[in-house]
């Protein structure tokens, strides 16, 4: 009996501003919290561009009626892409083939020089600054020097569209890949990883946003170096760009406008492609907890244990 008391009083009590509280109550299932992110289905996501397509719109008709040689009408533009529709596809396809091909080269490119800056310091200083001039020289000066070397054909509408979409990856990339925080990479070489280990398994992670968010700008702005080439260029391979040129050397107005409403979509599905990559790629990045309206899952690297009690 003694022993059994005490036992009882070196059990030691928790105070009370420690003991568990009661449980929380259960949301309500019929309540939605109004800090969800919405679906692009809300009215509240679509409305607005909505309402202002529409205040275009009246502009555009009241302008079209006033004055058509500056402006045609909408329904003209809408039956100019219905007579003709295969047209619209062929230039259309003719365009996006040169934009994918050049940005493909002009990424390309730009992300494996941005990967030897980023090891190499004396690289990154000898080419920076002709990346710079590059950039800054007018494209279109260059299309007849790149015509007159190579043709007609398909190779300097690659090459201008390359050049066009070149430098913003490079920045970007170089700049995502030396992002590394400097606690993290000290305890790389802690671990005596090797170059191609930070490489790969830091720095190419760190860079992915920095990457995806230079696509972003890159992939529209492949249209439009497609399109400046096709102007410069205008071969036998067609693209909406010569179709322009045609069509306002014939006073269409409606086919003009035509085909910049297929340039336009043609930029937006571009966007919306790498906009798409971009949250399946990022799920755990900081930057899309704001545009998914369900739990992800948690990055690789974010996982932690609850300690043991």
């Amino acid at each position: 009996m003694s022993e059994s008391i005490h036992m009882t009083a070196t059990v030691p009590l928790r105070p009370a501003h420690d003991r568990p509280g009661p449980a929380p109550a259960p949301a309500r299932p019929g309540r939605r919290r109004r800090d969800l992110p919405r679906g692009p289905l809300h009215p509240a996501t679509w409305a607005p561009t909505a309402l202002v397509v529409l205040v275009l719109a009246a502009g555009w008709s009241a302008v079209a009626a006033e004055h058509p040689y500056i402006l045609p009408r909408l329904s003209d533009v809408g039956l100019a892409l219905a007579d003709r529709p295969e047209v619209f596809l062929s230039n259309a396809w003719s365009t996006l083939s040169i934009a994918l091909v050049g940005v493909a080269c002009g990424a390309g490119v730009a992300f494996a020089l941005a990967l030897v800056m980023s090891e190499v310091p004396v690289v990154r200083r000898a080419l920076m600054p002709l990346a710079v001039v590059l950039n800054v020289t007018p494209v279109v000066a260059l299309a007849p020097g790149l015509v007159v070397a190579f043709g007609f054909g398909m190779a300097p509408k690659v090459i201008v569209t390359a050049i066009i979409t070149f430098f913003p990856v490079l920045i970007n990339v170089t700049t995502g890949l030396r992002a590394v925080p400097e606690p993290v990479l000290h305890v790389f070489q802690t671990l005596h990883a090797s170059r191609a280990e930070v490489l790969w398994r830091l720095r190419i992670p760190y860079g992915l946003p920095y990457t995806l968010a230079a696509l972003r700008v890159t992939m529209p702005l492949s249209i439009v170096g497609a399109v400046v080439a096709e102007f410069v260029a205008a071969g036998s391979n067609g693209g909406l760009g010569t179709l322009i040129s045609t069509s306002a050397s014939a006073a269409r107005l409606d086919s003009v406008y035509a085909a910049i409403a297929c340039l336009a979509t043609l930029g937006v599905l571009m966007l919306a492609l790498v906009s798409a990559v971009e949250r399946r790629a990022l799920f755990w990045h900081e930057s899309q907890r704001t545009h998914a309206s369900r739990p992800r899952r948690s990055h690789p690297a974010q996982r932690t244990e609850e300690p043991p009690r």
